[in-house]
């Protein structure tokens, strides 16, 4: 592998360099590791121009088709786009369906856009493990808008938020007693709303809806006062609102940098990201560890308490 051949061409822009790029942070072979932490030190100088945004939503929602139709109205104004969309994993079989770039047919052929697919794997947050590293590398190829799309099933969506720079919610009007379980804490987190699908017959239930969420987060807590979240309505199919909705981020964005909050919120999430690979890296080493397998067993059997292992596993030499 020459890595410096490949950093040169993720800087040059090129879509196999990309890919490979990514394919090798992603990577859990022990033997990349060196190569892949050499190509993010090379990287980052070159990174952290572009808006990071996070977009997240119910199955169902519409959110491929958005992307697509947001995507091509972006490279219509002169940016490159790069999607980093995240497949559920199947619990069972460990398998993913990784169908976005058929959902984004249009997206994918085009040369201002460079879309890649990646499994969650066991990683909660509907985010993949290597979402930051790849959002490195397409920085620094050069990509003015980076678009992170959740796998959107509720579990800890804060993890979306935590490394991107403004987080898109998209609803439905009437989606019925699945989203309430989850609206909440995810709309907290929400700094755009948006009511999808407000076309033909369904353009009125959306505009009741908008309404409706508009009144709620005025309720809720945890925005700062340089930004209360927006509630707009949108149509994938049609494109209305999709202008509207690049507006309320640039909007946002200056909203934050008048006050010096974007690098604040991007120092935070780099420590973030140190205290997350931390964790992913003690998990793996100490799980080789021959003692830790006896004490896997003794938990399995009930014979002693998890807590108490992992203190014992934390305490062996």
């Amino acid at each position: 592998m020459n890595v410096a051949a490949l950093i040169d061409g993720v800087l040059a822009g090129r879509r196999a360099a990309i890919g490979q790029a990514i394919t090798l942070v992603e990577s859990s072979n022990p033997e990349h590791a060196s190569a892949a932490s050499e190509i993010l030190s090379a990287l980052m100088p070159h990174s952290g121009k572009a808006q990071r945004i996070g977009l997240t939503g119910v199955p169902g929602v519409g959110k491929s088709t958005f992307i697509e139709r947001f995507g091509l109205y972006l490279i219509a104004q002169g940016k490159r786009v790069a999607v980093l969309a995240v497949d559920p994993t199947s619990s069972r079989t460990g398998g993913s369906i990784l169908g976005d770039k058929t959902r984004m047919e249009e997206l994918s052929r085009h040369d201002g856009a460079f879309i890649r697919p990646t499994p969650a794997g066991k990683t909660l947050g509907g985010v993949a493990a290597r979402s930051r590293e790849a959002m490195i590398i397409c920085e620094a190829a050069g990509f003015d808008v980076i678009i992170v799309e959740t796998v959107g099933v509720g579990q800890s969506e804060w993890a979306v938020a935590q490394m991107t720079d403004v987080f898109v919610l998209l609803l439905l009007a009437g989606a019925g007693d699945e989203l309430q379980g989850i609206k909440r804490g995810i709309m907290e987190l929400a700094d755009i709303v948006l009511i999808n699908k407000a076309d033909g017959e369904g353009r009125q239930a959306a505009e009741s809806a908008a309404q409706t969420f508009r009144s709620s987060l005025k309720l809720l807590q945890g925005h700062n006062a340089v930004w209360q979240p927006k509630v707009r309505t949108a149509s994938a199919l049609t494109g209305a609102g999709i202008e509207a909705t690049w507006t309320l981020i640039e909007a946002h964005r200056a909203a934050l940098a008048a006050q010096g909050l974007i690098e604040e919120r991007r120092a935070e999430q780099r420590v973030r990201w140190m205290w997350d690979s931390l964790e992913d890296l003690m998990r793996t080493e100490l799980s080789t560890k021959v003692a830790t397998v006896g004490l896997e067993a003794e938990v399995r059997r009930g014979t002693l308490p998890p807590g108490a292992a992992a203190r014992r596993i934390l305490s062996e030499d």
